[in-house]
């Protein structure tokens, strides 16, 4: 199973976490798409540390992250910075979204 995770907010990190880590374990793939105050969490390696994780893929839109001033020097070469287009294939090709 493929879960995308869409963060737009940076109040769920324990959250983030756990399920991310939990989809792992059990051998799914996870997608998350970072954008608008969710971009905040870059700041913290808790959140971009999980881009290391086998079967995970981290994508943040690059306007929002500008936009809401969001640490970005520095973070690990996983992460791809691009557009909405991003959120729109991780969208399209998971099985659940799940919106934090």
């Amino acid at each position: 199973m493929k879960l995308g995770i869409l963060v737009n907010t940076d109040r769920h990190l324990q959250h983030i976490i756990g399920l991310t880590r939990a989809a792992v374990s059990k051998g799914h793939e996870v997608s998350l798409f970072t954008m608008d105050a969710g971009t905040r969490l870059l700041g913290n390696p808790a959140y971009t540390d999980l881009c290391k994780l086998a079967g995970v893929a981290m994508s943040v839109c690059e306007h929002s992250a500008k936009g809401h001033d969001a640490q970005t020097a520095g973070l690990p070469k996983e992460i791809v910075f691009g557009s909405q287009y991003h959120n729109a294939v991780m969208v399209h090709g998971a099985d659940r979204v799940i919106v934090l």
